[in-house]
């Protein structure tokens, strides 16, 4: 599809948006569009079922609402666009940037997106359940409320990652990766980092913490501090404990 083509869709789909759905011409294709430029559109509520996006650029751009279903957008930029409630479900985003793009409530049921750039997207509540993830960069992303339930997460950085809040049921975690439940706080660990609460740390770094650094993060703290460090023990392998804590035990 050529770019005059392209602009006169996008025309009549701002004066259907504009009557409020009165007028004709939403956005209904399914079109060849790999390698098209659409940045900063307003695209709410397009159907763009069955469309090929290869490389397209649609950054900045509105589609909120929009029906992307069995889409292939491998490598399309999507940063900071707004995707908000939109269903890309069983399509392909492999590759593709989306960061900082709002996903709040998206349906991404099944889709690919392995070795997507998800840096500082937003995903609170969005259906992600089945999605191949592998290798997708999380970094920074708000999950809370999301399902991840029965998603593949391996190879996924998940030292930035807030567990606490999305459904992992059943989800498949990277290696190393260990979500522990019943304890005061939610833990997660990967690798060797272990996040605590909002506190996310080295194993080396939580175990040489001084007292006064335990009592700044908050009450009942320097309680909880020993089983922590036995969580982190079992887990990451036994380390020191600080010298502090040594002689406080041997006052015991």
């Amino acid at each position: 599809m050529t770019s005059n083509e392209i602009n006169e869709i996008l025309k009549k789909h701002k004066i259907w948006l504009t009557s409020n759905g009165k007028n004709v011409g939403q956005i209904e294709l399914a079109a060849d569009l790999s390698y098209s430029k659409i940045v900063g559109a307003d695209l709410r509520c397009a159907s763009l079922n069955n469309s090929n996006l290869t490389h397209a650029k649609l950054s900045y751009t509105n589609l909120k609402g929009a029906e992307l279903v069995f889409c292939n957008l491998e490598w399309a930029e999507l940063c900071y666009t707004n995707l908000e409630r939109v269903n890309l479900s069983f399509s392909n985003l492999k590759n593709a940037d989306l960061r900082y793009a709002n996903l709040s409530q998206a349906d991404l049921k099944r889709a690919v997106l392995q070795s997507a750039n998800l840096r500082g997207a937003d995903l609170r509540y969005a259906d992600l359940s089945e999605t191949d993830l592998r290798g997708a960069d999380l970094s920074d992303t708000n999950l809370g409320g999301a399902d991840l339930s029965n998603a593949d997460l391996r190879g996924v950085n998940l030292r930035d990652v807030d567990l606490s809040r999305p459904n992992l049921n059943r989800t498949i975690l990277p290696e190393s990766t260990f979500i522990i439940l019943g304890e005061k706080y939610f833990i997660s660990i990967y690798g060797d980092y272990v996040r605590v609460g909002c506190e996310v740390h080295s194993a080396n770094e939580w175990r040489q913490f001084s007292k006064q650094d335990i009592i700044d993060m908050g009450d009942d703290w320097l309680k909880f501090y020993p089983r922590l460090l036995d969580i982190i023990d079992f887990y990451c392998g036994k380390g020191e404990r600080p010298e502090w804590l040594k002689a406080q035990n041997n006052d015991l």
